[in-house]
């Protein structure tokens, strides 16, 4: 059993973390028109000179993409960790196809540097830093924008 699968199995076990439920075409729409909702506010906040707020937004602009993925394949999760680890069960298995590398920008793992988003959008949210890199929030801005587009690609051939 892949750890991938194991993972989800505990995710699955309590149902304040994550529970299966009906495919939804309609919650997973609304959670993609969330995700570039979140795109654009972030851009909106970088421009207004809240840079520290545009990280917080990329991340969560990922994140309800991944969440528009679990709605259309039967999931609903409450747990950020549950949500990216059950994306990244589902590309294991086939049944969506996406890259695992822009599912790694996304979450944090010991393999990675403090430079993903998750990292990032923990810093800037719950730290006292307002300013943010200028390179950094362009390798935001082009990999959330990028992996957004490819979930939606993905969606719809779902």
């Amino acid at each position: 059993m892949s750890v991938h699968k194991q993972k989800m199995d505990w995710c699955l076990a309590k149902e304040t973390r994550m529970r299966k439920i009906k495919p939804n075409d309609k919650l997973s729409q609304e959670h993609l028109d969330k995700a570039k909702h979140n795109l654009r506010a972030a851009d909106y906040n970088i421009k207004g000179g809240f840079s520290d707020w545009g990280v917080s937004q990329f991340y969560y602009s990922m994140y309800h993409a991944l969440l528009a993925i679990l709605f259309k394949l039967g999931y609903e999760s409450k747990n950020h960790e549950c949500t990216i680890n059950t994306v990244e069960y589902l590309i294991e298995e086939e049944k969506i196809h996406l890259d695992l590398k822009d599912i790694a920008f996304i979450r944090t793992t010991e393999q990675m540097t403090s430079k993903d988003a998750k990292s990032l959008r923990e810093e800037f949210q719950y730290g006292t830093e307002t300013a943010v890199n200028e390179n950094i929030l362009k390798e935001l801005l082009e990999n959330t924008k990028r992996i957004v587009e490819k979930i939606e690609i993905a969606l719809s051939e779902l």
